[in-house]
């Protein structure tokens, strides 16, 4: 209340029912923080458009045949991957052996060259070519250098690999750990009666709103009706 309204009120001018009736409408709860709280509320309930029940346990949807799969073409590739791997490897050393021959052969060649050079020095030929196996062999040996550079980069892939064989094992431990896993649930939930000589589940309860096929209160009446004739 205002201090004018409460002069007024002094002062006999205002009604106190009027009064009373403003400060309980300005009390009241707005609409719109009413509507704000619907709209939150909202986003915790559960959408209806959840299938239910989960997919039946087909082999597409069973989970340990699933990585039962994974981990056998995990290892299939992985051997495929290493055994062209391993034959890279043999082509590039059998590569680097022929290379040092042929290294060999120019270091004789050098040597010949260099022996006529000073014996005939003013045969110029002798000079050329041996310029020319000097220069030849240093290219071979750039190869034979990028060769083992090659073959030390396979041995990394080689070495990177071994750790698709790891996350095999770990995956096959993951099995094994569901498989224990539902051994023990089966022996948790295991029963002294066998499932085809227990009764059959109802299929209504009192209180139950969505069941399926439920007799109403008429038919049940009919039924018995129809048993005393």
């Amino acid at each position: 209340m205002t201090q004018e309204e409460l002069d007024a009120l002094m002062g006999e001018d205002v009604d106190l029912d009027e009064v009373q009736e403003e400060a309980s409408s300005e009390e009241a709860t707005p609409a719109e923080d009413e509507e704000h709280y619907e709209a939150t509320a909202e986003d915790y309930k559960v959408s209806a458009t959840h299938n239910w029940p989960p997919p039946p346990p087909t082999d597409d949807n069973k989970m340990v045949h699933q990585l039962d799969d994974v981990t056998k073409e995990s290892e299939e590739k992985a051997s495929e991957i290493f055994d062209h791997i391993e034959k890279i490897s043999d082509e590039l050393m059998e590569a680097e052996g022929t290379l040092a021959c042929v290294v060999e052969t120019f270091d004789s060649n050098i040597e010949l060259f260099k022996t006529l050079s000073v014996k005939f020095p003013d045969v110029e030929a002798f000079k050329t070519q041996l310029e020319k196996n000097e220069t030849s062999k240093e290219t071979v040996v750039t190869h034979i250098e990028s060769l083992q550079t090659h073959g030390d980069s396979i041995m990394s892939v080689m070495d990177i690999m071994q750790y698709q064989d790891i996350h095999r094992q770990k995956i096959e431990r993951v099995i094994n750990v569901m498989r224990a896993l539902s051994t023990y649930m089966n022996e948790l939930f295991s029963g002294n009666i066998d499932d085809s000589k227990r009764v059959a589940s109802a299929r209504h309860l009192p209180g139950d709103s969505s069941t399926e096929e439920v007799v109403s209160t008429d038919e049940i009446e009919a039924l018995l009706a129809s048993f005393e004739k």
